[in-house]
């Protein structure tokens, strides 16, 4: 990796760190407790605000939002909405994880509803991604698609948005529409761990909340890297998937410069 991808991306982690961002997770009900563990770990201040009452006028105190629509229960969707906009008007981040959107007609509409409010960041897998674009989905939470499929989609919704589009897989692909970034860290366990992608989505908007509109594309690789890292450092002292989930949290807490140093693949 280059010393310029390491200097930005310790940057973009000592900023985090420092700062403590407020991210608002409007997430599946499956994941909430694991996704807070893993903002606390990373120096983030969770909340789980998703009542459709709040959820407006949170969206204006909190650093950054992100909002999963693995589960959208009627109540769940009129707070996305609501949560987006006031996020637009307040000029907060936001994240979109477009869980198994192209694979289920209700959530690819309120997807693509969401994407009026203008995204900071749209994080998925490759199937995600090339639905959300227009193409074909894939089966369920699972993707169908190679991430290098899922490129030219990426980089077409990166520049129609003005946003940043992560499409997560063995080699993660991160772009602003332009610049491309490749990120090889990461452990087959990951995709193991009920959350581990939610959580992802979650650190992003850390990241993305901590950081100023001109290095958002630093922050999104940092965040990447961070866990994929800590996957790797995990795996090794964990006996299985069970034991891997704890120490993927403990290990986002240990992280420290040296080990971008020295384990970091970006390109």
């Amino acid at each position: 990796m280059s010393d310029s991808y390491t200097h930005a991306i310790i940057a973009a982690w000592r900023t985090t760190t420092h700062n403590h961002p407020l991210v608002q997770c409007l997430t599946n009900t499956v994941v909430q407790q694991f996704t807070a563990n893993v903002l606390l770990a990373a120096g983030c201040a969770p909340a789980m605000v998703d009542a459709p009452d709040e959820t407006r006028e949170f969206a204006g105190i909190a650093s950054a939002i992100l909002i999963n629509v693995g589960t959208i229960a009627p109540a769940q969707q009129l707070a996305m909405l609501q949560a987006a906009d006031s996020a637009n008007r307040a000029g907060t981040p936001w994240v979109l994880d477009p869980v198994a959107v192209g694979a289920l007609s209700v959530r690819t509409s309120l997807a693509h509803q969401l994407l009026e409010y203008k995204p900071a960041v749209i994080r998925g897998n490759a199937s995600e991604i090339i639905a959300l674009a227009g193409g074909e989905g894939g089966r369920g939470t699972d993707a169908t698609d190679d991430v290098a499929a899922a490129e030219p989609a990426a980089r077409s919704l990166a520049q129609q948005l003005g946003a940043i589009v992560a499409v997560s897989g063995k080699e993660d692909f991160i772009t602003d529409g332009i610049n491309d970034r490749r990120c090889n860290n990461g452990h087959e366990w990951l995709t193991l761990v009920t959350g581990a992608g939610c959580s992802l989505g979650a650190l992003i908007a850390g990241y993305v909340g901590a950081s100023p509109r001109e290095d958002w594309l630093d922050a999104v690789t940092a965040a990447h890297v961070v866990m994929g890292i800590a996957a790797q450092r995990a795996a090794e002292s964990a006996q299985g998937p069970g034991t891997f989930a704890a120490s993927l949290v403990d290990a986002i807490y240990n992280t420290a410069a040296e080990t971008f140093e020295s384990l970091a693949l970006v390109s």
